[in-house]
């Protein structure tokens, strides 16, 4: 039931400028948190250094560069944690009595209590841009996945091929298995398929009741308990007749895939119109 793509077949790729935050932001959570701390640990070297050559004011200052770093780059838990960390090393290292956490000098409070506070705004602030800036990143990409999408179904010369590029779209666009299937006859007469699941009876029968409600199927939910795909229904101007899976991980399901998935159902409807219109003329013409 599964198609392999061909070495020459056609492939969506994202634009490579606007995926550097979103990649550093999908980097595991405990590298990212290490990353915080080692570049609090580095701020503390520089701004021990220079406590000792010369004298600095503000040099509380320099445990803000970590946070907003860690805010842009990693996200708000880690910026965070620099800010917590940044207070306590500028406490320990920099104010007297040095190398404890006991504080003599009331300035030194207000100090270490500035810091901490300046940290947290700044990690709100700059973790806020990076969300908005990795949205907008986000978005940039689907829009030109869509687009090179639509230029190319365009092109597809026979109904296979408009399934393969169907298939290719929704796994760049989702990152997970996908499986788009043409379901004229019982068994379905054509599917294609990305990823390492392989549908079951129970995603079969889910895909058929979405074809014939022409209502989207929620994975796992009754009376498909157990499927592990969302399927979405193709409406064509002759009915009904394919339908588009996709297997979300339940921990990572986009907030709203439904509305990038309907676009691409669309088009594929438009594409599928076109093949039957060209159908019904060439035995027309044949006749």
């Amino acid at each position: 039931m599964s198609t392999l793509r061909s070495p020459g077949e056609f492939e969506l790729l994202p634009d490579p400028d606007t995926l550097t935050a979103l990649q550093l932001f999908k980097a595991p959570m405990v590298v990212r948190y290490v990353l915080a701390v080692a570049m609090t640990v580095i701020a503390t070297v520089v701004a021990v250094g220079l406590d000792n050559a010369v004298t600095i004011p503000n040099l509380s200052l320099v445990f803000v560069v970590p946070v907003v770093i860690a805010a842009v780059f990693f996200g708000l838990g880690p910026s965070l944690c620099a800010a917590v960390l940044g207070a306590l090393s500028y406490n320990f290292f920099l104010t007297e009595p040095r190398f404890t956490l006991r504080v003599d000098d009331p300035a030194s409070i207000w100090a270490i209590g500035l810091l901490f506070v300046v940290g947290l705004i700044t990690s709100a602030v700059a973790s806020t841009a990076r969300r908005r800036a990795d949205d907008a990143a986000l978005a940039r990409r689907q829009a030109g996945i869509v687009r090179s999408y639509s230029r190319d179904i365009v092109a597809a010369g026979e109904p296979r091929a408009v399934f393969s590029r169907t298939a290719n779209a929704l796994e760049t666009l989702f990152q997970v298995p996908v499986i788009v299937m043409l379901m004229s006859e019982p068994l379905g007469d054509l599917v294609e398929r990305r990823g390492a699941i392989e549908p079951r009876e129970v995603d079969i029968e889910a895909a058929r009741s979405s074809l014939t409600t022409g209502a989207v199927s929620v994975a796992d939910v009754y009376p498909f308990n157990g499927s592990r795909f969302d399927f979405w229904p193709v409406m064509t101007s002759v009915g009904s007749r394919a339908v588009i899976g996709l297997a979300f991980d339940p921990e990572e399901r986009p907030p709203q895939p439904g509305t990038l998935v309907e676009i691409i159902a669309s088009l594929l409807a438009l594409a599928l119109d076109r093949q039957h219109l060209r159908t019904g003329s060439d035995g027309q013409g044949a006749s």
